[in-house]
Protein backbone atom coordinates (compact mmCIF):
# COMPACT_ATOMS: atom_id res chain seq x y z
CA UNK A 1 0.00 0.00 0.00
CA UNK A 2 1.23 3.67 -0.74
CA UNK A 3 2.16 5.84 1.84
CA UNK A 4 0.26 8.63 2.42
CA UNK A 5 0.41 12.11 1.03
CA UNK A 6 0.36 15.77 2.11
CA UNK A 7 -0.55 18.31 -0.43
CA UNK A 8 -0.36 22.07 0.03
CA UNK A 9 -1.55 24.63 -1.97
CA UNK A 10 -0.58 28.08 -1.69
CA UNK A 11 -3.36 30.58 -2.72
CA UNK A 12 -5.99 28.54 -1.26
CA UNK A 13 -8.12 31.26 -1.48
CA UNK A 14 -8.34 30.68 -5.38
CA UNK A 15 -11.93 30.71 -6.69
CA UNK A 16 -9.75 27.58 -9.15
CA UNK A 17 -9.49 25.87 -5.41
CA UNK A 18 -12.91 24.03 -6.38
CA UNK A 19 -12.04 22.73 -9.10
CA UNK A 20 -8.94 21.01 -7.64
CA UNK A 21 -10.81 19.73 -4.63
CA UNK A 22 -13.27 17.96 -7.96
CA UNK A 23 -9.96 16.75 -9.68
CA UNK A 24 -8.60 15.29 -6.35
CA UNK A 25 -11.56 13.45 -5.84
CA UNK A 26 -11.55 12.37 -9.28
CA UNK A 27 -8.42 10.82 -8.80
CA UNK A 28 -8.99 9.56 -5.18
CA UNK A 29 -7.80 5.91 -5.96
CA UNK A 30 -4.76 6.73 -7.25
CA UNK A 31 -3.67 9.75 -4.61
CA UNK A 32 -3.21 8.20 -1.16
CA UNK A 33 -3.90 11.32 0.31
CA UNK A 34 -4.07 12.14 3.67
CA UNK A 35 -3.59 15.89 4.34
CA UNK A 36 -4.69 19.04 2.26
CA UNK A 37 -3.45 22.31 3.21
CA UNK A 38 -5.20 25.56 1.73
CA UNK A 39 -2.27 28.73 2.46
CA UNK A 40 -3.00 32.00 1.44
CA UNK A 41 -2.11 35.62 2.91
CA UNK A 42 -4.33 37.54 4.98
CA UNK A 43 -6.14 39.61 2.33
CA UNK A 44 -6.92 36.39 1.49
CA UNK A 45 -8.79 34.96 4.42
CA UNK A 46 -11.79 35.76 4.40
CA UNK A 47 -12.09 33.80 0.55
CA UNK A 48 -10.56 31.19 1.67
CA UNK A 49 -12.33 30.59 4.78
CA UNK A 50 -15.41 30.27 2.31
CA UNK A 51 -13.67 28.02 -0.47
CA UNK A 52 -11.71 26.18 2.86
CA UNK A 53 -15.29 25.13 3.64
CA UNK A 54 -16.89 24.27 0.23
CA UNK A 55 -13.67 21.97 -0.24
CA UNK A 56 -14.34 19.84 3.15
CA UNK A 57 -17.97 19.96 2.04
CA UNK A 58 -16.93 17.92 -1.51
CA UNK A 59 -14.67 15.78 -0.09
CA UNK A 60 -17.48 14.68 2.51
CA UNK A 61 -20.17 14.28 -0.06
CA UNK A 62 -17.23 12.04 -1.79
CA UNK A 63 -17.51 9.92 1.25
CA UNK A 64 -13.39 10.38 2.15
CA UNK A 65 -11.57 10.92 5.10
CA UNK A 66 -9.00 13.35 4.15
CA UNK A 67 -7.58 16.30 6.89
CA UNK A 68 -8.18 19.97 5.43
CA UNK A 69 -6.65 22.66 7.01
CA UNK A 70 -6.66 26.30 6.26
CA UNK A 71 -3.84 28.85 7.74
CA UNK A 72 -2.14 31.63 6.99
CA UNK A 73 1.03 30.59 8.47
CA UNK A 74 3.26 29.05 5.03
CA UNK A 75 5.74 27.49 7.18
CA UNK A 76 3.34 25.31 9.42
CA UNK A 77 1.34 24.09 6.38
CA UNK A 78 4.97 23.02 4.56
CA UNK A 79 6.26 21.03 6.79
CA UNK A 80 6.55 17.55 5.43
CA UNK A 81 4.79 17.85 2.09
CA UNK A 82 4.40 15.64 -0.63
CA UNK A 83 3.28 17.96 -3.33
CA UNK A 84 3.51 21.76 -3.01
CA UNK A 85 0.92 23.94 -5.84
CA UNK A 86 0.94 27.54 -6.48
CA UNK A 87 -2.03 29.16 -7.49
CA UNK A 88 -1.43 32.95 -6.07
CA UNK A 89 -1.59 36.51 -7.36
CA UNK A 90 1.12 39.00 -5.73
CA UNK A 91 -0.98 42.01 -5.44
CA UNK A 92 -4.50 39.94 -5.92
CA UNK A 93 -6.90 41.29 -8.91
CA UNK A 94 -6.36 44.99 -7.86
CA UNK A 95 -2.37 44.32 -9.45
CA UNK A 96 -4.00 42.53 -12.41
CA UNK A 97 -6.08 45.69 -13.02
CA UNK A 98 -2.85 47.76 -13.20
CA UNK A 99 -0.89 45.98 -15.32
CA UNK A 100 -3.79 46.45 -17.88
CA UNK A 101 -5.33 49.91 -17.40
CA UNK A 102 -1.44 51.48 -17.23
CA UNK A 103 -0.08 50.29 -20.76
CA UNK A 104 -3.76 50.75 -22.53
CA UNK A 105 -3.92 54.22 -21.61
CA UNK A 106 -0.76 54.39 -23.22
CA UNK A 107 -1.75 52.44 -25.96
CA UNK A 108 -0.03 49.41 -24.96
CA UNK A 109 -1.13 46.21 -24.69
CA UNK A 110 -2.19 45.50 -21.31
CA UNK A 111 -2.60 41.62 -20.46
CA UNK A 112 -2.22 38.96 -17.70
CA UNK A 113 1.11 37.20 -19.48
CA UNK A 114 1.40 39.27 -22.50
CA UNK A 115 3.39 42.93 -22.83
CA UNK A 116 4.33 44.88 -20.27
CA UNK A 117 1.79 43.61 -17.74
CA UNK A 118 2.93 40.06 -17.51
CA UNK A 119 6.70 41.14 -17.24
CA UNK A 120 5.41 42.86 -14.20
CA UNK A 121 3.25 39.68 -12.81
CA UNK A 122 6.48 38.04 -13.68
CA UNK A 123 8.65 40.91 -11.47
CA UNK A 124 5.84 40.43 -8.55
CA UNK A 125 5.75 36.77 -8.53
CA UNK A 126 9.15 35.43 -9.29
CA UNK A 127 10.56 36.73 -5.67
CA UNK A 128 8.12 35.38 -3.97
CA UNK A 129 8.56 31.89 -5.80
CA UNK A 130 11.96 31.86 -4.88
CA UNK A 131 11.17 32.34 -0.72
CA UNK A 132 8.77 29.69 -0.84
CA UNK A 133 11.41 27.56 -2.22
CA UNK A 134 14.10 28.28 0.41
CA UNK A 135 10.95 27.22 2.98
CA UNK A 136 10.83 24.26 1.56
CA UNK A 137 14.24 23.93 1.21
CA UNK A 138 14.14 22.88 5.09
CA UNK A 139 10.55 22.14 5.87
CA UNK A 140 10.27 19.71 2.71
CA UNK A 141 13.25 19.21 0.98
CA UNK A 142 11.87 16.05 -1.36
CA UNK A 143 8.50 17.72 -2.35
CA UNK A 144 7.85 18.53 -5.86
CA UNK A 145 6.79 22.35 -6.76
CA UNK A 146 3.71 22.28 -9.64
CA UNK A 147 3.11 25.95 -10.62
CA UNK A 148 0.46 27.18 -12.39
CA UNK A 149 1.23 30.92 -11.15
CA UNK A 150 1.31 32.68 -14.57
CA UNK A 151 3.73 33.44 -16.08
CA UNK A 152 4.05 30.02 -15.56
CA UNK A 153 7.10 29.25 -18.31
CA UNK A 154 9.18 32.15 -16.35
CA UNK A 155 8.11 31.17 -12.62
CA UNK A 156 9.08 27.66 -13.51
CA UNK A 157 12.67 28.59 -15.44
CA UNK A 158 13.23 31.41 -11.85
CA UNK A 159 12.10 28.42 -9.86
CA UNK A 160 14.96 25.70 -10.95
CA UNK A 161 17.70 27.72 -12.09
CA UNK A 162 17.86 30.85 -9.59
CA UNK A 163 16.20 28.87 -6.94
CA UNK A 164 17.78 25.49 -7.66
CA UNK A 165 14.52 23.60 -7.01
CA UNK A 166 14.69 20.79 -9.73
CA UNK A 167 11.70 19.22 -8.88
CA UNK A 168 9.27 21.59 -10.42
CA UNK A 169 7.13 21.62 -12.84
CA UNK A 170 4.95 24.30 -14.30
CA UNK A 171 1.62 24.04 -16.48
CA UNK A 172 -0.86 25.75 -18.09
CA UNK A 173 -4.96 24.78 -19.47
CA UNK A 174 -4.03 26.65 -23.33
CA UNK A 175 -3.35 23.23 -24.22
CA UNK A 176 -6.42 21.23 -23.05
CA UNK A 177 -8.36 24.17 -25.01
CA UNK A 178 -6.57 23.11 -28.08
CA UNK A 179 -6.58 19.36 -27.67
CA UNK A 180 -10.36 19.30 -27.05
CA UNK A 181 -10.90 21.49 -29.94
CA UNK A 182 -8.75 19.04 -32.20
CA UNK A 183 -11.23 16.38 -30.85
CA UNK A 184 -14.35 18.05 -31.80
CA UNK A 185 -13.59 18.85 -35.13
CA UNK A 186 -12.05 15.59 -36.20
CA UNK A 187 -14.54 13.73 -34.57
CA UNK A 188 -12.27 11.98 -32.43
CA UNK A 189 -11.71 10.64 -29.15
CA UNK A 190 -8.70 12.17 -27.39
CA UNK A 191 -7.28 8.79 -26.69
CA UNK A 192 -7.28 8.03 -30.81
CA UNK A 193 -4.83 11.23 -31.44
CA UNK A 194 -1.52 12.18 -30.57
CA UNK A 195 -0.75 15.29 -29.74
CA UNK A 196 3.09 17.14 -29.82
CA UNK A 197 3.36 20.60 -28.32
CA UNK A 198 6.34 22.73 -28.51
CA UNK A 199 7.58 26.67 -27.97
CA UNK A 200 7.16 28.48 -24.91
CA UNK A 201 4.21 29.06 -22.31
CA UNK A 202 1.68 31.03 -23.93
CA UNK A 203 3.90 30.98 -27.13
CA UNK A 204 3.49 27.24 -28.58
CA UNK A 205 2.76 25.59 -31.48
CA UNK A 206 1.22 22.00 -32.17
CA UNK A 207 1.12 18.98 -34.32
CA UNK A 208 -1.29 16.67 -34.10
CA UNK A 209 -1.04 12.31 -35.72
CA UNK A 210 -4.30 9.81 -35.27
CA UNK A 211 -3.24 6.41 -33.56
CA UNK A 212 -2.59 4.89 -37.80
CA UNK A 213 0.15 7.06 -37.86
CA UNK A 214 -1.45 9.63 -40.29
CA UNK A 215 -0.62 13.59 -39.98
CA UNK A 216 -3.79 15.49 -39.20
CA UNK A 217 -2.07 19.07 -38.53
CA UNK A 218 -2.51 20.09 -42.22
CA UNK A 219 -6.70 19.08 -42.26
CA UNK A 220 -6.78 21.10 -39.15
CA UNK A 221 -5.28 24.09 -40.09
CA UNK A 222 -8.27 24.12 -42.84
CA UNK A 223 -10.94 23.15 -40.44
CA UNK A 224 -9.99 25.97 -38.00
CA UNK A 225 -8.66 28.77 -40.35
CA UNK A 226 -9.56 28.24 -43.90
CA UNK A 227 -12.24 31.65 -44.51
CA UNK A 228 -15.08 29.74 -44.19
CA UNK A 229 -14.41 27.93 -41.31
CA UNK A 230 -13.93 31.27 -39.20
CA UNK A 231 -16.24 30.32 -36.87
CA UNK A 232 -13.89 27.89 -35.94
CA UNK A 233 -11.27 29.53 -34.75
CA UNK A 234 -12.81 30.03 -31.40
CA UNK A 235 -10.45 27.63 -29.05
CA UNK A 236 -12.65 28.31 -25.98
CA UNK A 237 -10.26 30.42 -24.34
CA UNK A 238 -12.34 32.73 -21.85
CA UNK A 239 -10.00 35.48 -21.49
CA UNK A 240 -8.59 35.99 -25.21
CA UNK A 241 -10.38 37.59 -27.96
CA UNK A 242 -11.09 35.54 -30.65
CA UNK A 243 -10.03 37.40 -34.06
CA UNK A 244 -9.46 34.44 -36.53
CA UNK A 245 -5.80 34.32 -37.72
CA UNK A 246 -4.57 34.58 -41.65
CA UNK A 247 -5.42 31.06 -42.96
CA UNK A 248 -1.99 31.99 -45.61
CA UNK A 249 0.07 32.60 -42.57
CA UNK A 250 -1.19 29.43 -41.03
CA UNK A 251 -0.96 27.21 -43.61
CA UNK A 252 2.55 28.84 -44.48
CA UNK A 253 3.67 27.95 -40.78
CA UNK A 254 2.18 24.20 -41.17
CA UNK A 255 2.47 23.88 -37.52
CA UNK A 256 -0.67 24.92 -35.00
CA UNK A 257 -0.41 28.19 -32.90
CA UNK A 258 -1.67 28.63 -30.07
CA UNK A 259 -4.23 31.00 -29.24
CA UNK A 260 -1.55 33.60 -27.21
CA UNK A 261 -0.48 34.03 -30.79
CA UNK A 262 -2.61 36.33 -31.81
CA UNK A 263 -1.46 39.21 -29.70
CA UNK A 264 1.53 38.47 -32.02
CA UNK A 265 0.50 37.73 -35.92
CA UNK A 266 -2.85 40.05 -34.93
CA UNK A 267 -1.33 42.39 -32.86
CA UNK A 268 -3.14 45.91 -34.27
CA UNK A 269 -5.94 44.16 -34.21
CA UNK A 270 -6.15 42.87 -31.04
CA UNK A 271 -4.64 46.10 -29.31
CA UNK A 272 -7.27 47.83 -30.94
CA UNK A 273 -9.64 45.77 -29.06
CA UNK A 274 -8.07 45.65 -25.89
CA UNK A 275 -8.18 49.67 -25.97
CA UNK A 276 -11.72 49.88 -26.71
CA UNK A 277 -12.66 47.49 -23.67
CA UNK A 278 -10.37 49.80 -21.14
CA UNK A 279 -12.56 52.83 -22.92
CA UNK A 280 -15.23 50.75 -21.78
CA UNK A 281 -14.00 50.18 -18.46
CA UNK A 282 -14.44 46.64 -19.26
CA UNK A 283 -11.00 45.13 -19.20
CA UNK A 284 -10.05 41.53 -18.29
CA UNK A 285 -9.29 42.43 -14.79
CA UNK A 286 -12.61 44.38 -14.49
CA UNK A 287 -14.49 41.55 -15.73
CA UNK A 288 -12.69 39.20 -13.25
CA UNK A 289 -13.30 40.77 -10.35
CA UNK A 290 -17.39 40.91 -11.40
CA UNK A 291 -17.08 37.00 -11.97
CA UNK A 292 -15.24 36.38 -9.02
CA UNK A 293 -17.55 38.13 -6.75
CA UNK A 294 -20.37 35.99 -7.97
CA UNK A 295 -18.81 32.88 -7.67
CA UNK A 296 -17.83 33.39 -3.73
CA UNK A 297 -21.40 34.32 -3.35
CA UNK A 298 -22.23 30.78 -4.74
CA UNK A 299 -19.32 29.23 -2.82
CA UNK A 300 -20.80 30.26 0.55
CA UNK A 301 -24.32 28.34 0.38
CA UNK A 302 -23.78 25.81 2.87
CA UNK A 303 -25.52 22.84 0.54
CA UNK A 304 -23.15 23.47 -2.42
CA UNK A 305 -20.37 20.80 -2.56
CA UNK A 306 -19.40 20.08 -6.00
CA UNK A 307 -17.83 22.28 -8.10
CA UNK A 308 -20.77 25.03 -9.59
CA UNK A 309 -20.40 25.36 -13.77
CA UNK A 310 -20.13 29.18 -13.30
CA UNK A 311 -16.26 28.43 -12.63
CA UNK A 312 -16.06 27.48 -16.58
CA UNK A 313 -16.33 31.59 -17.28
CA UNK A 314 -13.34 32.45 -15.27
CA UNK A 315 -10.99 31.68 -17.52
CA UNK A 316 -8.70 29.77 -16.49
CA UNK A 317 -10.60 26.16 -16.48
CA UNK A 318 -7.99 22.87 -16.65
CA UNK A 319 -5.51 24.85 -14.43
CA UNK A 320 -6.32 22.90 -11.24
CA UNK A 321 -7.50 19.40 -13.22
CA UNK A 322 -4.13 19.33 -15.00
CA UNK A 323 -1.75 19.68 -11.67
CA UNK A 324 -3.78 16.69 -10.08
CA UNK A 325 -3.23 14.69 -13.29
CA UNK A 326 0.51 15.78 -12.96
CA UNK A 327 0.54 14.58 -9.65
CA UNK A 328 -1.12 11.09 -9.90
CA UNK A 329 1.35 10.59 -13.21
CA UNK A 330 4.18 11.36 -10.71
CA UNK A 331 2.71 9.59 -7.64
CA UNK A 332 2.44 6.51 -9.94
CA UNK A 333 4.82 6.79 -12.39
CA UNK A 334 2.65 5.95 -15.24
CA UNK A 335 4.36 7.98 -17.86
CA UNK A 336 1.65 9.59 -19.31
CA UNK A 337 2.05 12.45 -21.99
CA UNK A 338 1.27 15.61 -20.63
CA UNK A 339 1.93 19.11 -21.51
CA UNK A 340 4.29 21.15 -19.66
CA UNK A 341 6.83 23.69 -18.45
CA UNK A 342 10.30 21.89 -17.95
CA UNK A 343 13.97 22.17 -19.47
CA UNK A 344 14.57 21.74 -22.95
CA UNK A 345 16.96 18.67 -22.62
CA UNK A 346 17.20 19.15 -26.52
CA UNK A 347 13.52 18.61 -27.23
CA UNK A 348 13.56 22.26 -29.12
CA UNK A 349 16.63 22.02 -30.86
CA UNK A 350 16.62 26.35 -31.37
CA UNK A 351 16.74 26.88 -28.10
CA UNK A 352 19.22 26.15 -25.08
CA UNK A 353 19.83 23.23 -23.78
CA UNK A 354 19.00 24.14 -20.05
CA UNK A 355 16.35 26.88 -20.76
CA UNK A 356 12.65 26.39 -19.72
CA UNK A 357 9.66 25.36 -22.42
CA UNK A 358 6.32 23.96 -23.02
CA UNK A 359 6.29 20.83 -24.55
CA UNK A 360 4.57 17.51 -24.83
CA UNK A 361 6.62 15.24 -22.27
CA UNK A 362 6.29 11.80 -20.50
CA UNK A 363 5.37 12.19 -16.49
CA UNK A 364 7.43 9.29 -14.58
CA UNK A 365 8.19 9.58 -10.71
CA UNK A 366 11.46 11.11 -11.35
CA UNK A 367 9.72 14.31 -13.38
CA UNK A 368 9.04 15.02 -16.62
CA UNK A 369 10.72 12.86 -20.15
CA UNK A 370 10.24 15.74 -22.48
CA UNK A 371 9.04 14.24 -26.27
CA UNK A 372 12.34 15.55 -28.87
CA UNK A 373 10.27 17.79 -31.36
CA UNK A 374 13.44 19.04 -33.34
CA UNK A 375 13.75 21.95 -34.95
CA UNK A 376 11.06 24.39 -35.98
CA UNK A 377 10.26 26.49 -39.20
CA UNK A 378 12.22 29.65 -39.59
CA UNK A 379 8.64 31.88 -39.27
CA UNK A 380 8.26 30.33 -35.54
CA UNK A 381 12.59 30.16 -35.09
CA UNK A 382 13.23 33.69 -35.06
CA UNK A 383 10.00 34.58 -32.54
CA UNK A 384 10.54 31.85 -29.97
CA UNK A 385 14.38 32.48 -29.56
CA UNK A 386 13.18 36.24 -29.01
CA UNK A 387 11.17 35.55 -26.43
CA UNK A 388 13.26 33.11 -24.66
CA UNK A 389 15.54 36.15 -24.53
CA UNK A 390 13.02 38.13 -23.46
CA UNK A 391 12.09 35.76 -20.51
CA UNK A 392 15.49 35.28 -19.40
CA UNK A 393 15.82 38.87 -19.36
CA UNK A 394 12.83 39.61 -17.57
CA UNK A 395 13.79 36.46 -14.53
CA UNK A 396 17.13 38.72 -14.74
CA UNK A 397 15.22 41.62 -13.79
CA UNK A 398 12.80 39.83 -10.96
CA UNK A 399 16.35 38.29 -9.30
CA UNK A 400 18.10 41.40 -8.88
CA UNK A 401 16.06 44.81 -9.22
CA UNK A 402 18.38 46.12 -12.12
CA UNK A 403 16.00 48.97 -13.85
CA UNK A 404 18.27 48.06 -16.59
CA UNK A 405 17.43 44.44 -17.16
CA UNK A 406 13.54 45.53 -17.10
CA UNK A 407 14.37 48.22 -19.29
CA UNK A 408 15.81 45.53 -22.14
CA UNK A 409 13.22 43.36 -21.37
CA UNK A 410 10.82 45.79 -22.55
CA UNK A 411 13.03 46.79 -25.56
CA UNK A 412 13.11 42.63 -26.62
CA UNK A 413 9.47 42.63 -26.18
CA UNK A 414 7.39 42.36 -29.43
CA UNK A 415 4.31 44.32 -28.29
CA UNK A 416 6.17 46.95 -26.66
CA UNK A 417 7.48 49.62 -29.52
CA UNK A 418 10.87 50.96 -27.41
CA UNK A 419 11.34 54.61 -26.72
CA UNK A 420 9.41 56.91 -24.16
CA UNK A 421 6.53 55.71 -24.12
CA UNK A 422 8.03 52.47 -23.33
CA UNK A 423 9.91 54.26 -20.40
CA UNK A 424 6.90 55.43 -19.04
CA UNK A 425 4.66 52.58 -18.77
CA UNK A 426 7.79 50.83 -17.00
CA UNK A 427 8.05 53.76 -14.69
CA UNK A 428 4.33 54.36 -14.07
CA UNK A 429 3.97 50.24 -13.39
CA UNK A 430 6.94 50.36 -10.64
CA UNK A 431 5.64 52.85 -8.87
CA UNK A 432 2.23 51.61 -9.53
CA UNK A 433 3.36 48.10 -7.69
CA UNK A 434 5.75 50.00 -5.30
CA UNK A 435 4.19 47.68 -2.55
CA UNK A 436 5.23 44.62 -4.04
CA UNK A 437 8.70 45.54 -5.50
CA UNK A 438 11.12 45.40 -2.88
CA UNK A 439 14.05 44.62 -4.94
CA UNK A 440 13.24 48.06 -7.53
CA UNK A 441 13.36 49.92 -3.83
CA UNK A 442 15.66 53.03 -4.74
CA UNK A 443 14.42 53.16 -8.63
CA UNK A 444 10.91 53.76 -7.13
CA UNK A 445 12.00 56.13 -4.62
CA UNK A 446 13.51 58.16 -7.50
CA UNK A 447 10.61 57.86 -9.64
CA UNK A 448 8.67 59.47 -7.11
CA UNK A 449 11.11 62.18 -6.12
CA UNK A 450 11.98 63.29 -9.67
CA UNK A 451 8.97 62.26 -12.24
CA UNK A 452 5.61 63.98 -10.12
CA UNK A 453 4.03 63.80 -13.78
CA UNK A 454 4.46 59.44 -13.62
CA UNK A 455 2.94 60.11 -10.01
CA UNK A 456 -0.14 62.34 -11.14
CA UNK A 457 -0.93 60.40 -13.75
CA UNK A 458 -0.92 57.22 -12.46
CA UNK A 459 -2.84 58.00 -9.09
CA UNK A 460 -5.61 59.93 -11.45
CA UNK A 461 -5.98 56.76 -13.48
CA UNK A 462 -6.64 54.60 -10.62
CA UNK A 463 -9.13 56.62 -8.94
CA UNK A 464 -10.41 56.63 -11.88
CA UNK A 465 -11.05 53.68 -12.73
CA UNK A 466 -12.16 52.91 -9.11
CA UNK A 467 -14.95 55.35 -9.14
CA UNK A 468 -16.25 53.36 -11.90
CA UNK A 469 -15.86 50.59 -10.01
Amino acid sequence: MQNKIKIVTIGGGSSYTPELIEGLILRKDRLPIAELWLVDIADGAEKMEIVGNMAKRMIAAAGLDWQVHLTLDRKAALKDADYVTTQFRVGLLDARLKDEVIPLANGLLGQETNGAGGLFKAFRTIPVILEIIDDMRVLCPNAWLVDFTNPAGMVTEAAIKYGQWEKTVGLCNVPFSHITQACELLQTPEAELNFKFAGLNHFHWHRVWDNKGNERTAELIDKIYAPEQCDRSDEGLKNIHQIPFHYEQVKHLGILPCGYHRYYYLQEPMLAHAVEEFRQYETRAEVVKKTEKRLFELYKDVNLNYKPEELSQRGGAHYSDAACDLIAAIQNNTGKQMVVSTRNNGAIADLPFDCIVEVTAAITAHGPEPLRWGALPPAARGMIQLMKAMEETTIEAAVTGDYGAALHAFTINPLIPAGDTAIKVLDALLYAHKAYLPKFAEKIAQIERDKPEIVAFVDQLLADREAHA
